[in-house]
């Protein structure tokens, strides 16, 4: 059996864990669960939904994937700052986008990805409130899977200059220099929403064709990027630094610090040198 086969067996057993993860979390979503919102946590809201969801999925996952071999790395659960050590390791995001869970703006997702040397070979990112799911394997293309069961092959857009192109960013976590590049970056037009995942599917739904993570005091974490850059590369796309490094996960810090850029790929080099200069000029005043 060929490593491409493993791995589309493993994405099957993803897909079926996402499923009913976005069912747990749909349920509370819809008020059959108390949410039991925590303010407090570090890095933002927890709700009873983000754990009844993270204890699903690491429970299913566990079943199959023994921690003998694979390690997990989960927004709920993660602590310390030392790599896990193994070469497959689960990056797990059970609710991406809690803030838009709480307020109800149905732009919040999930995220799991098997991640090997640091670099992902499986992922699944469902949008219950859409009652979709994306998934891919290394090599093997990306799919979209609605409710019923209906898969279709997903690529992204054509568009290829930059004045065509769509840009995806947060309504919420853009400091003032972030503000200030994606004012000054030469785009067709700008979308505001939710979760990575959400952002990431648009550009698959080619109602948008870049998406720009910038850090400041903090930064995104690897569950954040893990899932939506495979199934974004594996429809055609780009998810790099602004320098064009590949992005690594699971080496101690979970934090991707940096100017970060997905793109539908057309544009990606030009997009990169331009993100760079920009940022140049708003930190020189």
């Amino acid at each position: 059996m060929t490593q491409t086969q493993k791995l589309e067996e493993i994405e099957v057993i993803a897909r079926s864990v996402g499923w009913g993860a976005a069912k747990i979390l749909n349920s509370y979503y819809r008020g059959e669960g108390d949410l039991n919102v925590n303010e407090d946590k570090k890095d933002g809201p927890v709700t009873a939904a983000d754990l009844a969801a993270n204890r699903y999925i690491l429970e299913k996952l566990q079943a199959v994937f023994h921690e003998d071999k694979f390690g997990y790395l989960s927004e709920e659960t993660h602590k310390g700052t030392e790599p896990i050590p193994k070469d497959w390791v689960w990056i797990i995001d059970p609710l991406d986008g809690t803030r838009d869970f709480i307020d109800k703006t149905g732009e919040y997702a999930l995220h799991i990805a098997l991640a090997y040397q640091g670099r992902p070979m499986v992922a699944v990112v469902a949008i219950p409130e859409a009652q979709k799911i994306y998934y891919a394997s290394k090599g093997h293309g990306t799919f979209v899977e609605t409710k019923e069961g209906k898969i279709t092959p997903i690529k992204v857009s054509e568009r290829n200059k930059l004045e065509d192109l769509y840009l995806v960013v947060s309504r919420t976590h853009r400091d003032d220099r972030f503000q200030a590049l994606i004012e000054a970056l030469p785009l067709k037009d700008r979308i505001y929403m939710g979760s990575v995942g959400g952002k990431i599917s648009t550009l698959l739904e080619k109602t948008s064709d870049i998406y720009i993570s910038l850090s400041g005091k903090s930064a995104a974490k690897d569950w954040d990027f893990a899932a939506p850059e495979l199934i974004l590369t594996e429809a055609g796309g780009k998810f790099t630094h602004e320098n064009g490094d590949p992005l690594i996960y699971n080496r101690g810090d979970v934090r991707q610090w940096g100017c970060l850029i997905a793109s539908n790929g057309h544009c990606h080099e030009e997009l990169c040198e331009k993100a760079t200069e920009l940022l140049a000029k708003i930190d020189n005043g």
